[in-house]
């Protein structure tokens, strides 16, 4: 990672909501979810200030890294139908070696829709990569001895 951040630092991001981006789509294989009014969801709210955060290092990675979300605080303070705008500013509060934490502030049109805390950690894609290979047989090991010891 590049020495080019500084705590201080800002990035915004605009997105306008598609109904594909509202709570029933979160989901759909959930009734409560898809009974529920469509109005932009948290989950993808969270995306939305993730991505502004990933946007606003990018800079700093070397070729072969990228980031992945670590923490997550935030409320969800009001409700965005489809058709609104949603802006995102990201504001760098810290540095602790490869692990970044952002103030994010999410508006619509109209209102304040979300503010909290995003932390992203500074990852090498083939260790991480190996890594969940790793788990992934893991877990395929673990399915085939559930599946013994229940047949």
């Amino acid at each position: 990672m590049k020495n080019v951040l500084k705590p201080g630092m800002v990035h915004e991001k605009e997105y306008l909501i598609r109904r594909e981006k509202t709570v029933p789509f979160l989901y759909p294989d959930s009734a409560a979810f898809v009974e529920m009014p469509e109005v932009f969801a948290t989950g993808y709210m969270i995306g939305l200030m993730e991505w502004c955060c990933i946007e606003a290092l990018a800079p700093a990675l070397d070729p072969g890294e990228g980031s992945l979300g670590t923490y997550v605080q935030s409320t969800h303070s009001a409700a965005t139908p489809p058709g609104g705008t949603v802006r995102v500013r990201a504001t760098l509060l810290s540095i602790e070696n490869r692990n970044l934490t952002w103030e994010v502030i999410a508006h619509d049109d109209l209102d304040l829709i979300g503010a909290g805390r995003i932390g992203r950690t500074v990852v090498r894609w083939d260790r991480f990569k190996a890594g969940v290979a790793q788990k992934a047989e893991r877990i395929r090991e673990g399915a085939g001895m559930a599946a013994t010891v229940s047949g």
